[in-house]
């Protein structure tokens, strides 16, 4: 059995690049992706919001929840981690909220594809 979050790609680049790469790809599959939480965002509503790894209110911690949805299927739900210009992503798979295999593997392909010369991973 999968963990709750199967990891599926990591990027030496910043969380926002790193998610615009990757919903570009996405989308260039046919799949659509919407963004329901931006961590970021969600923090500029806060006066006081230290960040637990940096200690201070300016860092460039990110959290971003991405749904991908394919034909009529439920959405399957992506997470982008990013701190110090490093991204991870994962697929959620629990069991309230299962994964599709099909979607994951063609998410999968699709990121895996050859790389642009100015993403590290």
């Amino acid at each position: 059995m999968k963990s709750d979050y199967s990891p599926i790609l990591t990027l030496n680049q910043p969380c926002n690049d790193a998610v615009d790469w990757l919903v570009d790809k996405i989308n260039r599959v046919g799949l659509s992706v919407i963004r329901t939480f931006d961590l970021q965002v969600a923090r500029d509503a806060q006066r006081v919001c230290l960040c637990p790894h940096h200690g201070t209110g300016l860092c460039d911690c990110q959290m971003v929840v991405l749904l991908v949805y394919a034909d009529y299927r439920e959405p399957m739900t992506l997470i982008a981690h990013g701190y110090n210009n490093h991204t991870w992503f994962s697929v959620v798979d629990t069991p309230q909220q299962r994964a599709d295999a099909s979607v994951e593997a063609t998410i999968r392909q699709a990121v895996l594809q050859p790389m642009q010369s100015s993403m590290n991973c």
